[in-house]
């Protein structure tokens, strides 16, 4: 499995969050982010599981996923699909 991000480091701090992507440090304002982690309490932003990948992040008490790229503004682009070659 290929690893989209390296993913670190979440805290929060009031209504930011604070993570490390790819060794660099990001901190988001919660209002910018998510309405349900803006409204959270400490214990439900606390309880959650970052993908393997590093494609994003689940708040399963919440019902809350946010993609890395999303939240960074980017899009990875999948590899264009090989092509059968037919033989006739």
């Amino acid at each position: 499995m290929s690893k989209f991000h390296k993913v670190e480091n979440l805290t929060f701090k009031d209504d930011t969050m604070v993570l490390k992507i790819d060794d660099v440090e990001y901190s988001f304002n919660l209002q910018n982010v998510s309405e349900l982690l803006l409204h959270a309490s400490k214990s439900e932003r606390e309880h959650f599981e970052i993908s393997s990948s590093g494609y994003g992040i689940h708040w399963s008490l919440l019902d809350e996923d946010l993609s890395i790229d999303g939240i960074l503004g980017i899009s990875h682009n999948p590899p264009n699909p090989i092509k059968e070659k037919s033989f006739a």
